[in-house]
Parts: structure tokens; sequence; C-alpha cells
């Protein structure tokens, strides 16, 4: 089948007719393709999920592309792509690869040929890592031979971000935004574009850069759960605490939506949506409505998938250590044991809650297990954190700052995280906690300061800097940040 004006006509129309209802209004992109008139609208559909990573709802709408025209090289390689999530480090090869065998025809030009190549080497032999590079190298050569194709060049930009697995690389992150950028101001309502800018820049360095692109993808991609959610990337980064909750409250609200439609009762009560809104209201001091999730949470530990015990675990510890209601840790008791990474958090906070309540012995079992010579960084930070309230409570001061002041200095080491903070009691901001009470008043603010330049207006760490201000004599920088805790907790 060859494209035909009647085709590119449907085409056209498509990105303002779609095929459902109820995903009405997922951005806006121009994909001319040799399918026929009767599966553009499922097709165009479904690359508009693929780009939010609305991944099932993108098979099904390829999946009815093809049923329309059963030839359509490009139905099958839509559908072939919701096999890989280059962000989450995600690849089903062989569902992949089963799919591609579903179709027996032959692209109907060169450039869907290269499509399809691309993915033969993305699902071939070799690593994964070295597939990575060499689908990366592919979408480039796509996107070189045919310039004018805005869906070569936004894949093209994806591929350069899977080349991280998901690890924040300054360099690659930086290429990809260079490539998706002229696409999202040519078309801002292009979600591919808007998607991957923001995944380049959700760092509090590079943040502001992204803030247009959340704006628009946020306006313009409404019926995408993942999209509404993605905006706040860039929002938590800038500590946009209003923005962060609203994102989150429609991001959920869609997904509840779209389980309802696939016949899952189960409510979006504890996983990364939900996790991401309680962190708002805990920045915003809401305390009533970051409990109420908390509860939800429990509660939905009754009948939990794997991811749901990591994200309970994360949102049980900023619930106890930025409310520092310490016993916390007895109203919120689950067994996580099938899920070490989630048990260890669960210990951490158990045992720094009970150093604060006068019971050292949870700290002194999680210490009897691990060192600061742990291969994982984060865990290093936690063991380190631990030892200093421990030598704190002990009365040997300045052994609990050096340690601090190491847990700091490996923090900054590190890559920048997206999301609520990676280490869930930030070291510089303990560190700054722990000057605070020796009133050690000008360390503790260049503590704090430095706790904000990770983690943008986060407010346990602007209530500690204008205290430490105060103490310093600092009126000025004490007042400047007072306003802005009045700004964010209303």
């Amino acid at each position: 089948m060859r494209l035909s004006a009647l085709a590119l006509a449907v085409l056209a129309a498509a990105s303002i007719q779609p095929v459902s209802a109820q995903k009405e209004r997922l951005g806006r992109l121009t994909f001319p393709n040799s399918g026929s008139a009767e599966a553009q609208a499922d097709f165009v559909q479904g690359v508009l999920l693929l780009h939010s990573f609305e991944y099932a709802d993108a098979a099904e709408a390829f999946r009815a592309a093809q049923t329309a025209d059963p030839d359509f090289a490009l139905a099958y390689w839509g559908e072939a792509m919701t096999h890989n999530h280059p962000i989450w480090a995600e690849q089903d090869r062989e569902a992949a690869r089963a799919v591609l065998a579903r179709f027996s025809g032959t692209p109907a030009t060169d450039r869907e040929a290269m499509y399809l190549d691309a993915l033969e080497v993305l699902y071939g032999e070799g690593t994964k890592g070295a597939r990575d590079r060499a689908y990366m190298e592919a979408m480039r050569r796509l996107h070189e031979a045919y310039p004018e194709d805005r869906e070569a060049q936004a894949f093209y930009a994806l591929s350069i971000l899977g080349l991280t697995n998901g690890v924040r690389d300054f360099g690659n992150y930086m290429r990809a935004a260079a490539v998706a950028q002229p696409v999202f101001l040519e078309n801002p309502e292009h979600p591919g574009a808007a998607h991957y800018i923001i995944h380049a820049f959700d760092d509090p360095i590079h943040a502001p850069l992204g803030l247009p692109a959340a704006r628009a993808y946020g306006e313009t991609v409404p019926d995408a759960g993942h999209a509404q959610h993605m905006t706040s990337h860039i929002f938590l980064a800038l500590g946009m605490w209003d923005d962060v909750v609203r994102a989150n409250i429609n991001a959920t609200r869609v997904q509840d939506q779209d389980r309802a439609r696939w016949g899952d009762a189960t409510l979006n009560r504890c996983g990364h949506y939900p996790s991401w809104l309680h962190y708002g209201y805990l920045m915003r001091e809401e305390w009533g409505e970051a409990t109420r999730i908390m509860d939800m949470c429990q509660a939905n530990q009754a009948d939990p998938d794997r991811d749901d015990r990591g994200y309970y675990a994360g949102t049980r510890a900023r619930q106890i250590l930025d409310t520092r209601d310490w016993d916390g840790v007895e109203r919120w008791r689950q067994d996580l044991s099938d899920a070490p990474w989630a048990q260890l958090r669960y210990d951490f906070v158990d045992a720094f809650a009970g150093i604060q309540r006068g019971d050292l012995a949870p700290a002194r079992a999680f210490l009897a297990r691990r060192t600061s010579d742990d291969d994982a960084p984060r865990v290093r930070i936690m063991v380190m954190e631990l030892e200093a309230l421990l030598a704190l409570e002990a009365g040997r001061l300045e052994e609990a700052v050096t340690r601090l002041r190491a847990a700091s200095e490996l923090e900054e080491t590190l890559p920048l995280e997206f999301g609520p903070p990676a280490s869930l009691k930030p070291p510089h901001e303990l560190l700054g906690e722990v000057l605070l009470e020796l009133e050690r008043y000008a360390e503790a603010v260049e503590a704090f300061q430095k706790a904000l330049a990770l983690t943008p207006l986060r407010t346990p760490s602007l209530r500690g800097l204008a205290a430490a201000a105060r103490g310093a004599g600092r009126t000025d920088l004490a007042a400047e940040t007072e306003a802005r805790i009045a700004a964010i907790v209303r």
C-alpha cells in the first residue's frame, strides 16, 4: 500500500479525531506513512500514547491498526516498541520479537524499512547495553536520512536517553534535549518532544529549561496519567509544591480511570503518583492530607504487588522523617521481607525514629548488619547518619559532626536524581539540624544552604535555615527564608 492523498487527509484529521473518546487529548503529531486510510486514526493514537509511555493502551491501538490494515508495517513496529521502556531499563525482547514475527509483508518505503531495521537491532543479539547503543545509532541514521521526519527525530532523542538505563548522565541528557527541542519549538503539542525534554532537564540545575515543556505537556496531554505526572518532575526540582500536588492529583485520577476501563477495581493508592502527591503535601505541611495517603498506602499492602513494597517503604519513611512523628513507626507496620531494598529502608526509619524516642536498640541492630563500607552509596549514607546520631547520644559531638560531613560529601559525589530525595534523610539537612542543636549557627546555615541547592525549597531545610540564620544574627536571610516558607505553607 502506498501513501495517498486520502490517507494524508485522514492522518491530518486523526490528531483531532481520536479512536477512543476516553483518550481524546493526547497531543498532536503528524506521521506520514503507507498505511490505509482506515488504519490511520488508530495508528496515530498509538504513537501519541507511545510517546507518553501509556504502553498498554498504545499496544491496543496499534493492534487495531493492524486489524484495519494487516500489511501495515509501522503498525507492527509500534506494537513492538511498546515492549521497550528505555527510561526504566526494562525490555521484553521475546514479546517484541513475537510481534515482529506476525508481520509477513515487506515495508512499503525505504523510510519505513529503516524503522523496522532499527528494531531488528534493538531486539537482536548481544547485551542490552550494546543493543541500546546500536539502536541509537540506527535511529541517528534514520533521522539524518529523513530530517523532516519529526517522529524519527523524537524517537532518536528517546534512544539517546535510553543509553544510560535511567542513570543521569548530563552529556547524554543534553544531547537528547538538543535533538528534541526543535520538535517542541515547531509543535509544542508534540507529546514525545515535551516528554523527553522533561526527562533531560528534571534536576535542580537544568529544571528551569524544562519548565516550558512541562507547562505545555500538562495542558495538551490531560488524558495520559504519565504525562500529567511527568510535569511534576520539573515542578519538584524547582520546589513548585502547588504544581506537584495538582499534577499528581490529575495523574492519579487518570490512572484510576484507566484501571477501571481495563477491569481492575484496585485504585491507585500506594504507587508512583500517590507517593509524589504525598511528598507535595508534606512540603506544604498539609499533615492531614499526607496522613490520609499514608493510611491508604498502609491499607493497600493487604494485597500489593512488589513495586508497591518500595513505594510503601518510601512513603512511610517520608511520613515519619518529615513530620517528625516518631511514634508513626508503630502505627505503620508491615512485613516487607519479600522485598529486601524496601525492608532496608523500613529498618533505617525504625532505627532513626528509635534514637529520637530514646530506644537505641533498632539502630544498633541495623549497624550490626551494615557498615559504612557497604557498596551501595545510599546505604553507606544511612549507616553514617545512624552512627552520627548514636555518637551524639553518647556525647561524642565532634564525631557526630564528622560522620555527617562525610555523609554529606558522599552525597555530593552521587548523580543528581529526580523525585523526592533519594537519601531518605538528606545528609546536609541532618548535619544542619545537628549543628543547629549544638548552636553552631554559621555552620548550620552553610549546611542548610547546601541541602537546598540539592533539593530546592524543601520545607524542612527552609525551616532549619531560618532558625540557623536567626541564631547567626543574619536577620535579612532569616526574613527572606521565612517569607519563602509562608509562600509554601498557607
